[in-house]
């Protein structure tokens, strides 16, 4: 599968350089953009349909048509890559990652570079460089970057069960392993029999991926990602806290502390064995605490207010708190040049984006409209009960139109307002954690930049490290195994990796 989409990004460069080279004579005066298209991924089982609620009042705020065409996630990437490589090309697209045919496609000249473009429009002009820089591709910014809560890392728990063991909420990597401990051994749920685990994680192998490996490793002070020692850039698994981390996880898997088909669950049912009483931790962001709440909620609206306790990120051995952030976006919002094709219409599809980026905009994509599916109170969005089949519609429609969402001044669409005090008060609570975590979080130093190796080898180099730390944790390798695959990913092409991210760090300082 990789192969494959590399030679079909390799054609589309070609394609689109074939594009580019034709349409270069001169440039004539833009005509008026009337109707602007979109290319975007939907998430539901249903894309939006053409003549909603939503659409309209986007074409309202934006004064343009606008024709969205929407592709299922599952194969947006292969669709956008053969899209690319057709003659119709929309004037925006959505891009999900800084992909190898995204890369590819960018440093060949088929999107604008904006580096120089967005301060010049008030609601393109990010009031966070760093992430902008994390967007970029080795400093040149090739979209407009979708803004992602940077700080989400959370250890959830079964709140019940740690009253249950007479504990407190951990605070470090050793506490959250005696809550695991007890929550295997003590039996929280009270049932004298012998069938509860601490920690359950999903099938869940890749690098970086933010999956509770990466958490812990970085707990231990691996870093996110890459890190520096000695003035330079390492892979966080070339690190012997990156070990360490790992140490402490299969000591876990050796106890029996963590779900024993850890290699293999399904993570679509991560939330099955928190809320039947089998797995009593989660690792993941916070905003799984709602969904767990909620869980309960639904099984018992009188008495589901003690089962779910939070906290954010752990300290690690050392005592220090290095909390986990992710890169702070989720892809972005890039130019074509061969469906835009002059600085005068790129000013155009800029001035519509900077509108698409406006309040009035963001509380549409974000909130949905005022009267219809939510109501304000206190500064914040509550749903309309009883729900109406037009609020219904709109609720549902903008979770594919909050694709197009970029918040890179923050957001400002309103907060949605809880169902119940209790609550709120815990969603409140989930702001000031993750706002306090913020404070000691650990980037990934290396984020900007895109080793042109790691391009085109980087999925299998990872693969090397990811599934040999996978057969550490299950017994089936021994730690001087994982370290024979870290020296493999070395050999195979990740030296050159590691050179070419250090020229690039250093030239950007």
């Amino acid at each position: 599968m990789i192969n494959r989409k590399l030679s079909l990004a390799a054609a589309v460069v070609t394609a689109t350089a074939l594009t580019l080279t034709a349409c270069s004579g001169g440039e004539a005066p833009a005509a008026d953009l009337t109707q602007v298209s979109i290319m975007a991924p939907f998430l539901e089982a249903q894309p939006p349909g053409a003549d909603g609620a939503v659409q309209k009042k986007l074409e309202e705020i934006t004064g343009k048509d606008v024709n969205i065409t929407w592709t299922p996630n599952a194969s947006y990437e292969d669709k956008m890559n053969i899209t690319l490589a057709s003659s119709e090309i929309p004037h925006v697209m959505v891009v999900q990652s800084k992909s190898p045919g995204f890369v590819k496609n960018a440093e060949a000249g088929a999107f604008w570079d904006l580096t120089d473009k967005l301060d010049n429009y008030p609601n393109l002009k990010t009031t966070f460089p760093d992430i902008q820089q994390n967007a970029s591709i080795n400093g040149k910014v090739f979209g407009v970057y979708r803004g992602r809560a940077p700080m989400r890392a959370a250890v959830m728990f079964r709140q019940d069960w740690l009253d249950k063991v007479g504990m407190e909420a951990p605070k470090t990597t050793e506490d959250l392993y005696k809550v695991a401990k007890a929550f295997t051994e003590q039996d929280p749920d009270g049932n004298g029999q012998d069938d509860t685990w601490g920690i359950t994680i999903p099938k869940w192998g890749a690098l970086g991926s933010n999956s509770p490996y990466d958490l812990i490793e970085e707990w231990y002070g691996a870093g996110n990602r890459w890190t520096e020692k000695d003035g330079k850039l390492i892979p966080s698994f070339e690190t012997e806290e990156f070990l360490e981390a790992n140490r402490f996880v299969k000591k876990m898997v050796d106890e029996k502390l963590i779900n024993p088909d850890f290699a293999t669950f399904d993570g679509t049912k991560w939330n099955e064995p928190f809320f039947n009483g089998k797995g009593g931790i989660i690792v993941d962001v916070d905003s799984r605490v709602s969904v767990l709440i909620n869980l309960f909620k639904q099984a018992d609206p009188n008495n589901f207010e003690n089962k779910v306790g939070f906290v954010g990120n752990l300290e690690g051995p050392d005592g220090e708190l290095h909390a986990h952030p992710t890169d702070g976006y989720s892809g972005f919002l890039a130019i074509p040049k061969s469906s835009v094709r002059t600085e005068a219409e790129l000013t155009k599809v800029l001035e519509f984006i900077n509108t698409l980026n406006s309040k009035d905009a963001a509380i549409l994509l974000n909130n949905g409209i005022e009267g219809v599916n939510f109501a304000l109170e206190d500064g914040a969005a509550a749903p309309i009960k009883p729900e109406t089949p037009e609020g219904k519609a709109v609720a549902t429609d903008i979770k594919s139109y909050a694709q197009l969402g970029m918040n890179v001044a923050g957001n400002s669409f309103y907060p949605v307002k809880q169902a119940s005090e209790y609550e709120q008060q815990v969603f409140d609570k989930r702001v000031e954690v993750m706002a306090e975590d913020l404070k000691s979080a650990v980037y990934n130093p290396a984020a900007p930049y895109v080793s042109a190796t790691y391009v085109s080898k980087g999925a299998q180099l990872d693969n090397i490290v990811a599934d040999a730390r996978i057969k550490y944790l299950a017994g089936q390798i021994d730690e001087q195994g994982l370290k024979d695959a870290i020296k493999l990913w070395n050999t195979s092409g990740g030296d050159k990796v590691k050179e070419e991210i250090n020229k690039l760090w250093q030239d950007n300082k």
